[in-house]
């Protein structure tokens, strides 16, 4: 019945700097940008390679989200990458932290995490 991930949907406590981290960091495409006046509210749709999307929402006063990193819920956001060294430097260069390169104990790929403006974790995982 599933056949893909569609979309994930991230509400961001800075709008124009989370809007400036997913499409000038990492260059994720602007698919539309809409402001809703009832909700003082952007949604912001971003294309990935594959198809799938992210929607970035910002609403006035959304509580924070406690996260650790063994906590209930989604744990990260993982993109696969040709070359995570690549993709660890790139970011780096644009002036983000990024963890230090590990290997899946399970599959022998290679993966690092590095998080958003608002701390969500996500990661970098090699093809």
């Amino acid at each position: 019945m599933l056949l893909r991930i569609h979309h994930t949907a991230i509400i961001c406590a800075d709008y124009a700097r989370s809007r400036r981290f997913y499409t000038e960091v990492l260059g994720l495409r602007v698919i539309a940008e809409t402001y809703r006046e009832a909700r003082r509210s952007y949604k912001l749709d971003l294309a990935l390679p594959d198809g799938g999307q992210i929607e970035l929402f910002s609403f006035p006063d959304a509580p924070p989200r406690p996260s650790y990193p063994e906590a209930q819920g989604l744990r990260h956001l993982a993109f696969e990458v040709d070359d995570v060294e690549v993709g660890k430097r790139e970011l780096e260069a644009q002036g983000v932290a990024v963890e230090p390169v590990r290997v899946d104990e399970l599959t022998g790929k290679r993966f690092t995490f590095f998080a958003d403006p608002d701390g969500l974790p996500l990661e970098l995982y090699e093809r």
